[in-house]
């Protein structure tokens, strides 16, 4: 079983996590952040994971805190789970349409960790959470997980399913990236470790 269990206190937040790798989308997200929570559910429901989440932050000053937080912790859980990264596919992609919206995704576990970000997101309210933390999200997992991550917004008007057309492009790719494949053997690189 690829799962595990991570705990992250600061001053600033708690974050307590349980990720399951093999799962089959189940989501328990309570995080303070609604608009979060809704994105989190879907990551776990698109990536085919079992997503456990509390958080706990200081959402009186914004949702910075928190929402960078769960990044961190969400990739050091990625990061844990695959271990070595034996026998995944490594790589993933996705072009994901949400009405008007069109997101594209691709993604390696490389071990190398980078986000390029491309999308034009309104600095808008979602909730009690600022649009633009949806870059520090990501860039915190990218960080955190050694992803090399790579996000673009093709198309979009509406800023809740621009966000949403990300988060499900993702998850989708991110099952790719980490399914197992006998095939794979050893870890998918020429020079033998990721």
């Amino acid at each position: 079983m690829r799962s595990v269990k991570i705990v992250r206190k600061t001053f600033e937040t708690q974050v307590e996590l349980e990720l399951n790798l093999d799962g089959t989308g189940i989501a328990a997200i309570a995080t303070g952040v609604g608009f979060l929570d809704h994105m989190l559910t879907l990551l776990a429901k698109h990536g085919f994971v079992d997503l456990q989440m509390k958080a706990l932050g200081d959402l009186q000053v914004d949702s910075h805190h928190t929402v960078e937080d769960c990044g961190i912790v969400l990739g050091q859980a990625i990061k844990k789970a695959l271990g070595n990264k034996e026998g995944i596919h490594r790589y993933g992609s996705c072009l994901l349409p949400m009405d008007e919206a069109l997101a594209q995704v691709a993604l390696d576990f490389s071990g190398r960790p980078f986000l390029a970000w491309k999308a034009d997101i309104p600095r808008v309210m979602l909730g009690n959470m600022e649009a633009e933390m949806v870059e520090e999200f990501f860039r915190a997992l990218a960080m955190e997980s050694g992803l090399t991550l790579h996000i673009r917004v093709l198309e979009g008007k509406n800023t809740h399913h621009i966000v949403e057309a990300i988060f499900k492009a993702f998850a989708r790719a991110f099952a790719d990236a980490i399914a197992s494949d006998n095939r794979v053997k050893g870890v998918m690189s020429s020079k033998g470790s990721l």
